[in-house]
Protein backbone atom coordinates (compact mmCIF):
# COMPACT_ATOMS: atom_id res chain seq x y z
CA UNK A 1 0.00 0.00 0.00
CA UNK A 2 1.09 3.20 -1.28
CA UNK A 3 0.86 5.61 1.78
CA UNK A 4 1.75 8.71 0.69
CA UNK A 5 -1.24 8.80 -2.26
CA UNK A 6 -5.23 9.59 -1.54
CA UNK A 7 -7.11 7.13 -2.36
CA UNK A 8 -10.11 9.47 -2.98
CA UNK A 9 -7.37 10.50 -6.00
CA UNK A 10 -6.49 7.29 -6.91
CA UNK A 11 -9.25 5.37 -7.16
CA UNK A 12 -11.07 8.37 -8.38
CA UNK A 13 -12.88 7.64 -12.24
CA UNK A 14 -11.65 8.29 -15.33
CA UNK A 15 -14.31 7.64 -17.73
CA UNK A 16 -17.75 7.45 -16.91
CA UNK A 17 -17.81 3.36 -17.12
CA UNK A 18 -16.31 3.35 -14.17
CA UNK A 19 -18.54 5.98 -12.12
CA UNK A 20 -21.04 4.35 -9.59
CA UNK A 21 -24.79 5.40 -8.63
CA UNK A 22 -24.98 8.14 -11.35
CA UNK A 23 -26.78 6.15 -14.49
CA UNK A 24 -28.84 8.54 -15.02
CA UNK A 25 -26.56 11.28 -14.99
CA UNK A 26 -23.94 9.74 -17.03
CA UNK A 27 -26.44 8.71 -19.53
CA UNK A 28 -26.90 12.81 -20.07
CA UNK A 29 -23.64 13.80 -20.10
CA UNK A 30 -22.69 10.98 -22.69
CA UNK A 31 -25.18 12.49 -25.18
CA UNK A 32 -22.69 16.12 -24.38
CA UNK A 33 -19.71 14.07 -25.44
CA UNK A 34 -21.56 12.73 -28.54
CA UNK A 35 -22.45 16.23 -29.30
CA UNK A 36 -19.47 17.22 -28.91
CA UNK A 37 -21.19 20.56 -27.27
CA UNK A 38 -22.68 21.77 -23.54
CA UNK A 39 -24.64 24.37 -22.27
CA UNK A 40 -23.43 25.41 -18.84
CA UNK A 41 -24.16 23.53 -16.11
CA UNK A 42 -25.46 23.31 -12.59
CA UNK A 43 -24.24 20.17 -10.09
CA UNK A 44 -25.99 20.46 -7.08
CA UNK A 45 -26.12 18.35 -3.98
CA UNK A 46 -24.01 17.41 -0.83
CA UNK A 47 -20.35 16.58 -0.80
CA UNK A 48 -18.84 13.54 -1.58
CA UNK A 49 -21.95 12.79 -4.02
CA UNK A 50 -19.72 12.89 -7.49
CA UNK A 51 -19.86 16.30 -8.82
CA UNK A 52 -16.22 17.05 -8.98
CA UNK A 53 -15.98 13.60 -10.50
CA UNK A 54 -18.07 13.86 -13.02
CA UNK A 55 -16.81 17.31 -14.52
CA UNK A 56 -13.13 15.61 -14.73
CA UNK A 57 -14.05 12.82 -16.35
CA UNK A 58 -16.90 14.66 -18.42
CA UNK A 59 -14.03 17.15 -19.49
CA UNK A 60 -11.40 13.86 -20.33
CA UNK A 61 -13.83 12.55 -22.70
CA UNK A 62 -14.48 15.58 -24.52
CA UNK A 63 -10.79 16.94 -25.15
CA UNK A 64 -8.85 13.36 -24.36
CA UNK A 65 -5.36 14.18 -24.27
CA UNK A 66 -5.99 18.16 -24.19
CA UNK A 67 -8.20 18.09 -21.12
CA UNK A 68 -5.97 19.70 -18.84
CA UNK A 69 -4.98 22.47 -20.56
CA UNK A 70 -8.80 22.82 -21.56
CA UNK A 71 -10.30 22.47 -17.80
CA UNK A 72 -9.80 24.52 -14.85
CA UNK A 73 -11.08 23.90 -11.61
CA UNK A 74 -11.42 26.12 -8.71
CA UNK A 75 -12.96 26.35 -5.47
CA UNK A 76 -14.72 28.92 -4.78
CA UNK A 77 -14.87 29.09 -1.56
CA UNK A 78 -11.29 30.28 -1.46
CA UNK A 79 -11.55 33.14 -3.16
CA UNK A 80 -14.67 34.53 -3.24
CA UNK A 81 -14.65 38.16 -4.26
CA UNK A 82 -15.00 39.82 -7.65
CA UNK A 83 -11.25 39.92 -8.18
CA UNK A 84 -11.08 36.23 -9.40
CA UNK A 85 -13.45 37.21 -12.01
CA UNK A 86 -12.41 40.28 -13.44
CA UNK A 87 -8.91 40.98 -11.89
CA UNK A 88 -7.52 44.04 -9.61
CA UNK A 89 -3.63 45.42 -8.66
CA UNK A 90 -3.19 42.14 -6.75
CA UNK A 91 -5.45 39.26 -9.05
CA UNK A 92 -5.22 38.46 -12.60
CA UNK A 93 -8.72 37.55 -12.87
CA UNK A 94 -8.37 33.62 -13.39
CA UNK A 95 -11.81 33.22 -14.65
CA UNK A 96 -11.53 36.02 -17.21
CA UNK A 97 -8.08 35.33 -18.52
CA UNK A 98 -8.81 31.96 -19.06
CA UNK A 99 -12.04 32.47 -20.38
CA UNK A 100 -10.69 34.18 -23.24
CA UNK A 101 -7.90 32.48 -24.56
CA UNK A 102 -8.26 29.65 -27.65
CA UNK A 103 -8.74 26.05 -26.62
CA UNK A 104 -6.31 23.96 -26.96
CA UNK A 105 -6.00 20.18 -29.33
CA UNK A 106 -8.88 21.44 -31.70
CA UNK A 107 -11.88 22.08 -29.24
CA UNK A 108 -14.28 24.18 -29.68
CA UNK A 109 -14.85 25.72 -26.35
CA UNK A 110 -13.13 25.20 -22.53
CA UNK A 111 -14.68 24.37 -18.94
CA UNK A 112 -14.13 26.25 -16.32
CA UNK A 113 -15.61 24.05 -12.91
CA UNK A 114 -16.38 26.26 -9.75
CA UNK A 115 -16.46 24.25 -6.99
CA UNK A 116 -18.50 25.92 -3.93
CA UNK A 117 -20.16 28.31 -5.93
CA UNK A 118 -22.71 29.04 -3.97
CA UNK A 119 -19.51 30.96 -1.51
CA UNK A 120 -19.36 33.17 -4.23
CA UNK A 121 -20.34 36.75 -3.14
CA UNK A 122 -23.62 38.61 -5.01
CA UNK A 123 -20.97 40.77 -6.87
CA UNK A 124 -18.91 38.09 -7.93
CA UNK A 125 -21.87 36.28 -9.28
CA UNK A 126 -22.85 39.36 -11.39
CA UNK A 127 -19.75 39.65 -12.53
CA UNK A 128 -19.25 35.80 -13.41
CA UNK A 129 -23.04 36.22 -15.59
CA UNK A 130 -21.78 38.88 -17.26
CA UNK A 131 -18.14 36.70 -18.42
CA UNK A 132 -20.57 33.78 -19.37
CA UNK A 133 -22.34 36.00 -21.71
CA UNK A 134 -19.78 37.58 -23.32
CA UNK A 135 -17.06 34.27 -23.41
CA UNK A 136 -19.99 31.48 -24.26
CA UNK A 137 -18.90 30.30 -27.88
CA UNK A 138 -15.25 29.82 -26.21
CA UNK A 139 -16.01 28.67 -22.47
CA UNK A 140 -18.72 26.28 -20.58
CA UNK A 141 -18.93 26.56 -16.70
CA UNK A 142 -20.18 24.00 -14.69
CA UNK A 143 -20.83 25.32 -10.76
CA UNK A 144 -20.73 22.82 -8.19
CA UNK A 145 -22.91 23.83 -5.01
CA UNK A 146 -23.89 22.59 -1.83
CA UNK A 147 -26.79 24.97 -1.95
CA UNK A 148 -28.10 25.89 -5.46
CA UNK A 149 -30.47 28.40 -4.09
CA UNK A 150 -27.68 30.70 -3.04
CA UNK A 151 -26.68 31.41 -6.65
CA UNK A 152 -28.19 34.16 -8.18
CA UNK A 153 -31.55 33.81 -10.97
CA UNK A 154 -29.50 34.95 -14.03
CA UNK A 155 -27.03 32.36 -13.67
CA UNK A 156 -29.21 29.39 -12.56
CA UNK A 157 -31.05 30.37 -15.49
CA UNK A 158 -28.71 29.42 -17.73
CA UNK A 159 -27.52 26.28 -16.74
CA UNK A 160 -28.77 22.34 -16.84
CA UNK A 161 -28.72 21.80 -13.32
CA UNK A 162 -27.92 18.22 -12.07
CA UNK A 163 -29.10 16.50 -9.07
CA UNK A 164 -26.69 14.88 -7.29
CA UNK A 165 -28.22 13.01 -3.82
CA UNK A 166 -26.27 11.09 -1.45
CA UNK A 167 -25.26 7.98 -3.28
CA UNK A 168 -27.45 4.34 -2.55
CA UNK A 169 -25.41 2.30 0.34
CA UNK A 170 -24.89 -0.18 -2.44
CA UNK A 171 -23.64 1.63 -4.35
CA UNK A 172 -21.24 2.41 -1.82
CA UNK A 173 -20.54 -0.95 -0.69
CA UNK A 174 -19.47 -2.07 -3.82
CA UNK A 175 -17.24 0.83 -4.48
CA UNK A 176 -15.57 -0.20 -1.08
CA UNK A 177 -14.74 -3.27 -1.82
CA UNK A 178 -13.15 -2.84 -5.27
CA UNK A 179 -10.92 -0.72 -3.49
CA UNK A 180 -10.42 -3.16 -0.82
CA UNK A 181 -10.13 -5.98 -3.10
CA UNK A 182 -7.11 -3.46 -5.39
CA UNK A 183 -5.07 -3.15 -2.13
CA UNK A 184 -5.34 -6.50 -0.41
CA UNK A 185 -7.43 -6.04 2.52
CA UNK A 186 -9.51 -8.38 4.56
CA UNK A 187 -12.75 -6.38 5.86
CA UNK A 188 -15.26 -7.93 7.95
CA UNK A 189 -19.06 -7.54 7.01
CA UNK A 190 -19.42 -5.59 10.27
CA UNK A 191 -16.83 -3.05 9.72
CA UNK A 192 -18.52 -2.39 5.96
CA UNK A 193 -21.56 -2.16 6.78
CA UNK A 194 -20.34 0.94 9.88
CA UNK A 195 -18.37 2.44 7.01
CA UNK A 196 -21.13 2.48 4.59
CA UNK A 197 -23.69 3.54 7.47
CA UNK A 198 -20.99 6.25 8.81
CA UNK A 199 -20.85 8.10 5.55
CA UNK A 200 -24.37 8.98 5.25
CA UNK A 201 -24.21 8.46 1.17
CA UNK A 202 -20.56 10.67 1.12
CA UNK A 203 -18.39 8.08 -0.93
CA UNK A 204 -15.45 9.94 -0.28
CA UNK A 205 -15.76 10.10 3.67
CA UNK A 206 -16.26 6.19 3.17
CA UNK A 207 -13.06 6.30 0.88
CA UNK A 208 -11.44 8.21 3.51
CA UNK A 209 -12.44 5.75 6.43
CA UNK A 210 -11.47 2.78 4.90
CA UNK A 211 -7.99 4.04 3.96
CA UNK A 212 -7.52 5.34 7.45
CA UNK A 213 -8.89 2.14 8.81
CA UNK A 214 -6.09 0.56 6.24
CA UNK A 215 -3.15 2.42 8.11
CA UNK A 216 -3.93 0.69 11.53
CA UNK A 217 -4.05 -3.02 9.72
CA UNK A 218 -5.01 -4.81 6.70
CA UNK A 219 -7.14 -6.92 8.41
CA UNK A 220 -10.10 -4.39 9.18
CA UNK A 221 -13.28 -4.86 11.88
CA UNK A 222 -15.47 -2.96 13.66
CA UNK A 223 -12.89 -1.66 15.95
CA UNK A 224 -10.33 -0.63 13.73
CA UNK A 225 -13.13 1.55 12.14
CA UNK A 226 -13.72 2.74 15.49
CA UNK A 227 -10.21 3.66 16.18
CA UNK A 228 -9.53 4.91 12.87
CA UNK A 229 -12.51 7.41 12.66
CA UNK A 230 -12.30 8.50 16.38
CA UNK A 231 -16.40 7.17 16.63
CA UNK A 232 -18.27 6.01 19.05
CA UNK A 233 -19.03 2.47 19.73
CA UNK A 234 -22.86 2.02 18.90
CA UNK A 235 -23.23 -0.54 21.35
CA UNK A 236 -21.65 1.20 24.26
CA UNK A 237 -24.34 4.34 22.92
CA UNK A 238 -27.40 2.02 22.95
CA UNK A 239 -26.21 0.54 26.50
CA UNK A 240 -25.71 4.07 27.76
CA UNK A 241 -29.27 5.45 26.51
CA UNK A 242 -30.62 2.40 28.12
CA UNK A 243 -29.09 3.10 31.70
CA UNK A 244 -30.11 6.41 31.33
CA UNK A 245 -33.80 5.11 30.49
CA UNK A 246 -33.82 2.71 33.06
CA UNK A 247 -33.17 5.46 35.81
CA UNK A 248 -29.58 4.35 35.97
CA UNK A 249 -28.22 7.68 35.26
CA UNK A 250 -24.70 7.65 37.15
CA UNK A 251 -24.42 5.02 34.94
CA UNK A 252 -25.42 6.35 31.93
CA UNK A 253 -23.01 9.43 33.04
CA UNK A 254 -19.92 7.18 33.62
CA UNK A 255 -20.04 6.08 30.30
CA UNK A 256 -20.59 9.29 28.89
CA UNK A 257 -17.32 10.45 30.66
CA UNK A 258 -15.10 7.66 29.32
CA UNK A 259 -16.65 8.01 25.88
CA UNK A 260 -15.57 11.80 25.99
CA UNK A 261 -12.47 11.89 28.04
CA UNK A 262 -10.88 8.60 27.62
CA UNK A 263 -11.41 7.48 24.40
CA UNK A 264 -11.32 11.46 23.05
CA UNK A 265 -14.84 11.16 21.24
CA UNK A 266 -16.15 14.76 20.38
CA UNK A 267 -19.55 15.44 21.59
CA UNK A 268 -20.84 16.44 18.28
CA UNK A 269 -20.17 12.73 17.03
CA UNK A 270 -22.01 11.56 20.65
CA UNK A 271 -24.89 13.70 19.89
CA UNK A 272 -24.84 12.22 16.06
CA UNK A 273 -24.71 8.35 17.07
CA UNK A 274 -27.64 9.19 19.89
CA UNK A 275 -30.17 11.00 17.63
CA UNK A 276 -29.69 7.58 15.59
CA UNK A 277 -29.84 4.99 18.85
CA UNK A 278 -32.89 7.01 20.25
CA UNK A 279 -35.20 5.27 17.40
CA UNK A 280 -34.09 2.35 18.60
CA UNK A 281 -34.90 2.01 22.21
CA UNK A 282 -38.64 1.51 22.22
CA UNK A 283 -40.30 4.59 22.83
CA UNK A 284 -43.86 5.73 22.20
CA UNK A 285 -44.69 7.71 19.32
CA UNK A 286 -45.32 10.40 22.01
CA UNK A 287 -42.18 10.10 23.78
CA UNK A 288 -39.70 9.66 20.87
CA UNK A 289 -41.39 13.32 19.78
CA UNK A 290 -39.64 14.63 23.19
CA UNK A 291 -36.25 12.40 23.03
CA UNK A 292 -35.74 14.01 19.17
CA UNK A 293 -36.72 17.33 20.12
CA UNK A 294 -34.50 16.92 23.29
CA UNK A 295 -31.60 15.76 21.29
CA UNK A 296 -32.27 18.74 18.64
CA UNK A 297 -31.83 21.45 21.59
CA UNK A 298 -28.43 19.84 23.18
CA UNK A 299 -27.12 19.63 19.56
CA UNK A 300 -28.23 23.28 19.11
CA UNK A 301 -26.74 24.32 22.00
CA UNK A 302 -23.17 22.35 21.68
CA UNK A 303 -22.80 24.19 18.43
CA UNK A 304 -23.36 27.67 19.29
CA UNK A 305 -20.74 27.46 21.82
CA UNK A 306 -22.46 25.84 25.09
CA UNK A 307 -20.54 23.43 27.51
CA UNK A 308 -20.46 20.19 25.80
CA UNK A 309 -20.28 17.62 29.03
CA UNK A 310 -23.18 19.53 30.65
CA UNK A 311 -25.26 19.58 27.83
CA UNK A 312 -24.69 15.98 27.04
CA UNK A 313 -25.46 15.56 31.18
CA UNK A 314 -28.67 16.91 30.79
CA UNK A 315 -30.06 15.13 27.60
CA UNK A 316 -29.29 11.90 29.49
CA UNK A 317 -31.21 12.96 32.80
CA UNK A 318 -34.13 14.45 30.18
CA UNK A 319 -33.78 10.86 28.33
CA UNK A 320 -33.84 9.49 31.86
CA UNK A 321 -37.27 11.46 32.68
CA UNK A 322 -39.01 10.32 29.46
CA UNK A 323 -38.56 6.56 30.19
CA UNK A 324 -39.71 7.41 34.18
CA UNK A 325 -42.59 8.54 32.01
CA UNK A 326 -43.16 5.57 30.00
CA UNK A 327 -42.51 2.87 32.52
CA UNK A 328 -45.28 4.74 35.04
CA UNK A 329 -47.48 4.88 31.89
CA UNK A 330 -47.07 1.25 31.27
CA UNK A 331 -47.86 0.73 34.96
CA UNK A 332 -50.83 2.50 34.58
CA UNK A 333 -52.27 0.54 31.83
CA UNK A 334 -51.65 -2.84 33.55
CA UNK A 335 -53.26 -1.88 36.22
CA UNK A 336 -56.36 -0.54 34.31
CA UNK A 337 -56.20 -4.19 32.17
CA UNK A 338 -56.27 -5.95 35.55
CA UNK A 339 -58.98 -3.63 37.44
Amino acid sequence: MDETELWVEKYRPKKFDDIVGRDSIVSRLRSYVEGRNLPHLLFAGPAGTGKTTCSIVLARELFGDYWRENFMELNASDERGIAIVKGDAAHHGKIKTFARTAPFGGATFKIIFLDESDSLTSDAQSALRRTMEMYSKTCRFIFAANFPGKLIDPIQSRCAVFQFSPLQEADIEKYILRIAGSEGLNITKDALYYIVRHCRGDLRKATNTLQASAFLSKDIDQNTVYQATSSADPEEVAEMLSNAMGGYFLKARSALDEMLFEKGLSSTDLISHIHRKVFDIGLSDEALLDAVTRVGEAEFRIVQGANDRIQLESLLAQIGLIGKREREKSKSSKQKTLS
